[in-house]
């Protein structure tokens, strides 16, 4: 689940738990409770109870249970069949598995690659000759 040069499981927030505030974990954090804050740490699993309500940053990410924020893999980011991911995921591998729900936008490249779109701009996949049909007028 962590790949290679993974480190054992270093910090617990447990079911039931309420954390507030920014949260920095050198090694892997699981989090069961329930955080409001941004999270910072090597690797994060999100266990089906938990849940984050901030932006998270890690090397890898596997998500059991729900995310309302943004999340920035260097690795990879994995979303369980029971998951719920609101936000944007920037990361170069993205598993979702069946029943996971997610509502937002993945960014696999970086963002020197100059094949990116700009921010906030949608690429077409339409050649630029191409004709497009005429709208019917509109009824009376």
């Amino acid at each position: 689940m962590f790949g290679k040069g993974s480190r054992n499981l270093e910090t617990i927030v447990g079911n039931g738990t309420r954390v507030a505030g920014q949260v920095t974990v050198k090694g892997t954090i699981r989090i069961d409770g329930f955080v409001e804050g941004d999270v910072q740490a090597d690797w994060v699993v999100v266990g089906e109870s938990g849940k984050i309500l901030g932006n998270t940053r890690a090397r890898g990410m596997v998500v059991g249970g729900s995310v309302e924020g943004n999340i920035e893999a260097a690795e990879t980011v994995e979303l369980m069949g029971k998951s719920s991911t609101a936000g944007e995921i920037r990361s170069p591998k993205l598993t979702v598995s069946e029943g996971a729900v997610f509502d937002g936008r993945c960014r696999m490249k970086g963002e020197a690659d100059p094949a990116a779109a700009p921010e906030g701009n949608v690429r077409t996949l339409l050649p630029k000759n191409a004709l497009l049909p005429t709208p019917p007028p509109p009824g009376p």
